[in-house]
């Protein structure tokens, strides 16, 4: 819930963490998240409003967008490389990087928002996702599979990922979409919530 310049979110099993990792990126400058203000009386987690757009459903994306994801993608990870939260990761991964949690300002790409799932990880695991989710479509007005491949090059470029691990960025992307089938899979048996309830975190990718 918006309220003035803030945000308010119900407390969660990971929001001592989340603020904390919010914390650091602010001492630490990193400009593309929103800064953690704290709880209210209803004991909810206070967080600034970022102004800009998001995305309300998937469609193409420039290589300009996608330079400036990926290129967003690699300061938010070096930016925690020292922040003592990374655990038996390198780095803390945002684990939903999509473009519908991302904050656009002039047509690009400018701070991830819902750091409900961050946590320690390696880097593969975002980049893997963002691949996905940013380059590669089903769908035929996407473009040919050259042309998306080539849009995953792009990415790979701006994040600065190392031509030796270019392979491995194929395994990381088939990973996350195993994943995610996995997610949904084990709750298709579950009971739908009340459409005013606030749902689980976790992927909502429809491609």
């Amino acid at each position: 819930m918006r309220v003035a310049d803030t945000v308010r979110r119900p407390a969660t099993a990971s929001s001592s963490f989340i603020a904390a990792l919010l914390l650091h990126l602010e001492q630490h400058g990193f400009p593309g998240a929103p800064r953690y203000l704290g709880t209210d009386a209803k004991g909810r987690d206070i967080l600034s409003y970022l102004p800009g757009r998001v995305p309300s459903a998937f469609q193409h994306w420039t290589d300009s967008q996608i330079s400036a994801a990926g290129t967003l993608l690699r300061e938010l990870h070096e930016a925690t490389r020292d922040s003592g939260l990374t655990g038996p990761g390198s780095v803390v991964c945002h684990h939903d990087p999509g473009p519908n949690n991302v904050v656009f300002r002039d047509e690009l790409p400018a701070a991830f928002i819902d750091f409900d799932t961050a946590a320690p990880g390696d880097p593969l695991e975002d980049l893997g996702y963002m691949a996905w989710t940013w380059c590669v479509s089903s769908r035929p007005d996407r473009g040919p599979a050259s042309v998306q491949a080539a849009q995953v090059r792009v990415l790979a470029d701006s994040y600065g990922l190392a031509p030796h691990a270019r392979m491995s960025l194929i395994d990381a992307m088939l990973d996350r979409q195993a994943r995610n089938a996995r997610w949904w899979r084990e709750r298709l048996d579950r009971p739908r919530p009340h459409v005013s309830a606030v749902s689980e975190p976790g992927p909502l990718w429809g491609r």
